[in-house]
């Protein structure tokens, strides 16, 4: 069973930047791919990135490319996601996946594909 805890959500104005990070415990980590997520007001929870087991692989949703990056520490089991060039439209609460099956950029952009989730963290990106 793996934990997964995120933080270092917050307020930030447009244009500004944050960087979440995802702590794992209670399995390996390097044994999973990992995802984020994220759920605005209202609407369904949608793909942001992912990240292959050693870190060598990525993929991004269209809203985020080139503005958000995803990494791995698997020394310190730990998941980030570094934010960008922040707007208003990216305010919503950040959840980190955990899934131990196969890595494609079509499986992976789904909530299916991740076994394990944490509670998440609150961005808000003020105008």
């Amino acid at each position: 069973q793996v934990q997964l805890v995120e933080s270092g959500g917050g307020l930030v104005q447009a244009g500004g930047s944050l960087r979440l990070s995802c702590a794992a415990s209670g399995g390996t980590f390097n044994n999973y791919c990992m995802g984020w997520f994220r759920r605005a007001p209202g609407k369904e929870r949608e793909f942001v990135a992912t990240i292959t087991w050693v870190g060598d692989r990525t993929y991004y949703s269209d809203s985020v490319r080139g503005r958000f990056t995803i990494s791995r520490d698997n020394a310190k089991n730990t998941l980030y996601l570094q934010m960008n060039s922040l707007k208003p439209e990216d305010t919503a609460v950040y959840y980190c996946a955990a899934g131990s099956t196969g890595w494609s950029t079509g499986y992976n952009t789904k909530t299916a594909a991740y076994e394990y989730w944490g509670q998440g963290t609150q961005v808000t990106v003020s105008s």
